[in-house]
């Protein structure tokens, strides 16, 4: 049976045990903020140690703000207040900074309200000059500027 003690003195000496092959430090690129980050060996240690598979998709912030949505939503839902989501997000076709109230799913395209409605013009109900109605009844052109009140 290998001595684990020994083993440690390897990794921190940078030197590795055949059982667990090269281990250095990481470049990883953040899937939230798209900044690379480095998983340290240290951490790579602890994730195989707990029997992780996957390494990290998140920087330590972004990580540590999902957390915190995580844990608001979490005790909105306890208290029994509705929480209103806004998340900043690029338009995938455009690129305008754009925001929605949702969480947007991982590899799936988010449109901004022009974008989106240009590639489905039959999802608002339209007017017979060529404008939009929303749901109060107030008219906007496709790009959603307001145009004026109800005919």
């Amino acid at each position: 049976m290998p001595n684990f003690l020994s083993e440690i003195k390897e990794l921190v000496a940078g030197k590795t045990s055949a059982n667990y092959g090269l281990i250095e430090d990481t470049s990883i690129h953040c899937i939230d903020c798209s900044q690379d980050f480095i998983w340290t060996i240290g951490e790579q240690t602890f994730f195989r140690d707990k029997g992780l598979q996957n390494p990290p998709k998140r920087c330590k912030p972004c990580k540590q703000a999902k957390t915190e949505r995580i844990e608001a939503v979490i005790a909105a839902q306890q208290a029994g207040i509705k929480q209103k989501i806004e998340v900043a997000v690029n338009c995938a076709k455009c690129n305008a900074l754009t925001t929605v109230p949702f969480y947007p799913s991982q590899g799936r395209p988010v449109f901004c309200r022009t974008c989106f409605i240009a590639m489905n013009p039959g999802i608002l109900p339209k007017n017979t000059n060529g404008n939009f109605k929303n749901n109060n009844g107030n008219l906007k052109n496709i790009n959603g500027n307001f145009n004026g009140k109800k005919n």
